[in-house]
């Protein structure tokens, strides 16, 4: 009876599966090395309009990357993974950013700006705009408990994946599955 259910199970998800959970199944074969921790949400969620700030204090919402995939990434400067994973979120921003991607990287927590920038500065740095969520409302509102935690939001801003902790993210691998989502939302 359990294997007659299982195979009824299984029919039925083949035949009532959307194209998005083929896509899914695609970007999921192309994870390899640190981007295995990266999981995929089965049903995206819509990303909260909580406010964050630029360096200047001028608040921003994650609704003005709208129509952009986004590598949203919550940081630290006392966090060593974090650190460590800076320099590769910033050549993936170099490579592949534009019009239709954009890394977002928010320090979290206690992090002045001053830190950030010498920080940046330190590690070469260049395409990242310093962005803060100091009271971490945001990271609160996203589920974001631990550093350093990566989301993709779609197009919609919804949230599409998450990955906690650090990774390659100008590897093989990671340009794979954001040139996958590129070229799937150019189809669309």
């Amino acid at each position: 009876m359990r294997l007659f259910r299982s195979v009824v199970l299984y029919a039925g998800l083949a035949l009532g599966a959307n194209a998005a959970m083929a896509d899914t199944a695609a970007l999921e074969a192309l994870r390899e090395g640190s981007m295995k921790k990266l999981l995929f949400i089965g049903e995206p969620k819509a990303a909260p309009q909580t406010p964050f700030f630029d360096a200047d204090g001028n608040p921003h919402t994650l609704a003005e990357y709208k129509g952009k995939y986004i590598l949203l990434n919550f940081w630290a400067t006392w966090c060593p993974p974090c650190l460590a994973e800076m320099p590769s979120l910033d050549r993936l921003q170099t490579e592949i950013g534009g019009k239709n991607f954009q890394v977002v990287t928010i320090a979290t927590g206690r992090n002045s700006v001053r830190g950030i920038k010498q920080f940046f500065d330190r590690v070469g740095v260049k395409n990242m705009p310093i962005l803060l969520d100091t009271k971490q409302a945001l990271a609160r509102k996203m589920g974001v408990f631990g550093l350093p935690i990566s989301i993709i939001l779609d197009p919609q801003g919804r949230e599409i994946a998450r990955l906690r902790g650090d990774a390659e993210w100008d590897s093989d691998s990671a340009k794979s599955i954001f040139k996958a989502l590129l070229s799937e939302g150019a189809d669309s």
